[in-house]
């Protein structure tokens, strides 16, 4: 299956070609580290691009000051990874282990040679892409999180981490091993969050991650943009994509994580040009690089609560702490989101045991026990079979007869051969038991009701929009989903009733719901808000 970026160990290495050294020699200058200095500490914006000359330069283990991993980076090499696109915050300590000469760079002035000289574009890019994949996988980094298992807000931390591809060590409590203790002794045997040697961060919450990663980027809020974009899923992604490389200047919001509710699918196999199938987080992350690349900025999680009209005719959205952003133009493209089951104790164990999304974060509780999926889409489909790796046994909750109607049939045929897996039809769960921790539950069909233990349940039904923020300004059908196009008394398909309002993806009312519709729609509406902003721009002088 693909994933985020290359292998890093089977990579090739290519130095740049001497006219991209040179380049960036002409932009940058010449800074010498003796030996044991710090190059770039844990907890620095990642504000300049560093290339080595001569020397050597490692990653040290922050909590024994100790050489990290048996690599470290030489002559013709260069520091960084993907977050160095958007500025974020430097997550490893980078050390010269001998005399070490480099050229520094300014991050803004290297992010505009790569827009002119695509050949290093790619190449850094593609080395930033491996590194942070390889970060990801091996773990290799200096943010601890202890006690996901007991605690839903550590669990909150973990899953914003993990699903915007962001390298953290994860500690369960109940583990002997003797890494686990000592973390778990460091901040006396109760859940919570160390970043770098020893800094615990009091009441973590995914905010806070992003505040000390960079990515709740200082936002300038007295400013204008071209286009605000609404929610980071396929189709915001895509439209990021399209309007950093047509040059306006946009800001994507998310209130989670890149990916919306495609970064809840394990695996998606129907996407043209992945043949053996890449995860719904992977695929948007790499769509998030290419709009960084093109000056495109994302910030998170942050939740936009309402939507003005200023006098001049711009469009003001005003954010969860009250930060006021306004553009010329915005997209509505925040998706759907799955429906709650009105079934008590529900919001008491959510993290608990009830869970949204089935990555492999949440397979990991499923281990030694039943898993329970509720949903007859796609996205139900391919969490069954996910979690059929990791769970005793897994069943699939459909209230149908049938899933030929909601599932693609490769998936439905694989689902009913699979002995991993049982399909109740005619079936729904009734009760949730359990108190600290979800222990079984009820499920009814047809003829009887039986209790099945199971410490794992994961919703995936209905489609609820989220456009209450609209605030009005635009149009929504009976069920929330915008209004758009000829339902909206529009000649362009993806315009609302709004001036300078636009909607793509699920959030459109009538619209398909796939992740390549989403895909093309955010691709397409770009075009249309080029023009709007061209035909609205104010006369010069």
């Amino acid at each position: 299956m693909e994933t985020l970026g290359q292998d890093l160990e089977t990579m090739r290495r290519v130095p740049l070609a001497p006219a991209h050294v040179d380049a960036i020699c002409a932009i940058g200058g010449e800074v010498f580290y003796p030996a044991g200095s710090v190059v770039m500490d844990i907890g620095v914006p990642m504000d300049r691009f560093i290339y080595v000359l001569e020397g050597d330069i490692e990653v040290v283990d922050p909590d024994t000051n100790e050489r990290m991993l048996k690599s470290s980076l030489g002559p013709t090499q260069f520091l960084g990874e993907i977050g160095f696109l958007n500025g974020a915050t430097n997550i490893m300590r980078m050390r010269a282990s001998v005399d070490t000469r480099v050229i520094e760079a300014p991050r803004q002035a290297m992010l505009e040679l790569m827009s002119q000289v695509p050949e290093l574009s790619d190449h850094l890019i593609t080395v930033f892409s491996a590194r942070r994949r390889r970060q990801f996988e091996a773990k290799n980094d200096t943010i601890k999180v202890i006690g996901a298992d007991r605690d839903p807000n550590v669990q909150a931390v973990e899953r914003f981490l993990s699903r915007n591809r962001i390298p953290f060590q994860s500690y369960d409590m109940d583990a002997t091993d003797g890494e686990t203790v000592a973390m778990c002794s460091l901040i006396g045997h109760e859940p919570g969050v160390i970043l770098g040697a020893d800094t615990r961060l009091a009441d973590p919450t995914p905010r806070k991650i992003a505040q000390y990663l960079g990515m709740d980027l200082g936002i300038c809020t007295r400013r204008t943009y071209d286009l605000l974009i609404v929610g980071g899923g396929p189709a915001g992604v895509a439209a990021a994509v399209y309007a950093g490389s047509e040059g306006i200047e946009a800001l994507v919001i998310e209130d989670t994580a890149v990916g919306g509710q495609a970064g809840t699918s394990s695996r998606i196999e129907n996407y043209m040009g992945f043949p053996t199938g890449i995860s719904g987080t992977d695929l948007t992350f790499r769509g998030q690089v290419q709009a960084m690349k093109f000056g495109t900025r994302f910030v998170m999680p942050r939740r936009v609560e309402a939507l003005a009209r200023r006098e001049d005719g711009s469009l003001c959205a005003t954010l969860d702490d009250g930060d006021e952003l306004c553009a010329r133009a915005l997209l509505v493209a925040t998706g759907v989101q799955y429906r709650r089951l009105p079934i008590e104790n529900l919001e008491e164990l959510e993290g608990a045991g009830i869970f949204y999304s089935a990555t492999e974060m949440e397979a990991r509780f499923c281990s030694q026990t039943e898993a329970m999926v509720i949903g007859g889409g796609n996205s139900a489909g391919q969490a069954a079979m996910y979690l059929s790796r990791a769970a005793a046994h897994v069943h699939l909750v459909v209230r149908g007869s049938s899933l030929a109607a909601s599932m693609s049939s490769y998936l439905s045929q694989r689902l009913e051969a699979d002995p991993r897996i049982t399909i109740h039809y005619h079936s729904e769960v009734t009760a949730l038991h359990g108190e600290t921790w979800l222990e079984a539950i009820t499920l009814k069909t047809k003829d009887a009701e039986q209790r099945i233990a199971t410490r794992a349940l994961f919703i995936m039904i209905g489609a609820a929009p989220n456009t209450g923020w609209l605030s009005g300004l635009a149009a929504t059908d009976e069920k929330g989903f915008v209004l758009t196009g000829a339902a909206a008394a529009q000649a362009d398909d993806y315009a609302t009733t709004a001036p300078g309002v636009f909607a793509v993806g699920d959030v459109r009312a009538g619209s398909v719901k796939r992740v390549a519709s989403a895909v093309g729609e955010g691709s397409v509406v770009v075009n249309r808000i080029w023009q709007y902003l061209e035909d609205t721009r104010p006369e010069a002088g």
